[in-house]
């Protein structure tokens, strides 16, 4: 397939872009750099990849690079850890409204012109911030309490552009869910807010790069956000971009939606003392002090993993020690270059 992926500078295209070129596909990839600036990617110079440097809102060229794809994949956002929603709660909604508008009407005009099969929104586990099902399957966020959050809100909006252009257009679509993705590549954004976590300024608002970067900064005792109780699935990039192209080239997934994640649930205290252990050794004790929470610091995350499974084949095997392994020396390596 030729497939367009917006945001393709982003985090978790990271992964996408390579395997998706990998298992033999056309991208192009568009960004305008706005949230890390400028960045060089290894697949950069792939005789099947071509970026081209541009706003996913401008319309005239979002219709023109859609024309001649088979596959849209709606990546593009505004997008942080959860300081930065606070931070943008009016631009997170406003922009990224303007982004999918602009998206849906270029894969809608191509797909009325006879090409584009589908367009595959990249949604959020956000979707679910007020879920009171665990595990949430899909289907959840139609029927528990509407997110809290404008990021939240926004994504579930995503979800529902996606439904509206099935119906009015007969857009085929697929949404998927990515959960805590953890991975290289994440750099602070450029318009991150300076917050303090103890003695030691965050830098990339997402609790593993950032429980790293403390521990690496020698920070003792560590300072955690919220009583450490909280509970995610930690899911490696390299695993949701497998499932990710899995529903994109799967035709049981068209106008369906998937939870892509491990099946392991880890609080954030076992996480900040697999990585206190992964750098300090076995024999130092971890001594830590709770500070408060944010306001979305949602307790309780746990998915659903048994659709993407059934239907798609997916499951995310890499192990959160297999993460650290990976992600630790990458974060080490930034510290040192003066770039975190």
């Amino acid at each position: 397939m030729r497939i367009l992926v917006t945001g393709a500078a982003g985090f978790i295209n990271g992964y996408l872009v390579p395997e998706l070129l990998e298992a033999g596909h056309e991208v192009i990839g568009l960004d305008d750099f706005s949230k890390y600036g400028g960045l060089a990617k290894s697949y950069d110079g792939h005789p099947r990849y071509r970026f081209v440097k541009g706003d996913a809102k401008d319309a005239g060229l979002m219709r023109a690079l859609a024309a001649d794809c088979d596959q849209v994949v709606a990546a593009a956002a505004m997008i942080g850890g959860i300081s930065y929603f606070h931070e943008f709660a009016y631009d997170l909604l406003a922009e990224n409204e303007r982004i999918l508008a602009s998206t849906f009407d270029a894969a809608i005009a191509a797909h009325r012109a006879g090409r584009l099969s589908r367009i595959v929104v990249v949604s959020s586990s956000m979707v679910y911030e007020s879920a009171t099902v665990f595990p949430t399957p899909e289907g959840a966020q139609l029927t528990s309490p509407p997110p809290i959050s404008t990021y939240g809100f926004q994504k579930l909006a995503s979800e529902f552009f996606a439904k509206g252009a099935w119906e009015q257009y007969e857009l085929p679509y697929t949404i998927v869910r990515p959960f805590n993705c953890v991975g290289i590549g994440e750099r602070r954004a450029l318009r991150d807010t300076d917050i303090m976590s103890g003695n030691v300024k965050l830098a990339l608002s997402h609790v593993v790069p950032d429980l790293v970067l403390k521990v690496l900064k020698g920070q003792d005792p560590l300072h955690i956000l919220g009583d450490g109780s909280q509970v995610r699935h930690y899911t490696y990039g390299g695993d949701l971009a497998h499932g990710i192209r899995l529903a994109m080239e799967s035709e049981a997934a068209v106008n369906d939606d998937f939870n892509l994640s491990t099946a392991a649930s880890t609080t954030v205290l076992e996480l900040a003392t697999a990585i206190w252990h992964k750098i300090h050794g076995p024999e130092r004790e971890l001594r830590f002090v709770c500070d408060p929470p944010f306001e979305h610091d949602v307790q309780l995350r746990v998915p659903d993993v048994r659709k993407a499974r059934q239907v798609l084949g997916f499951e995310s095997t890499t192990s959160l020690d297999s993460m650290l392994d990976e992600v630790i020396p990458w974060i080490a390596t930034e510290l040192e270059a003066g770039r975190l």
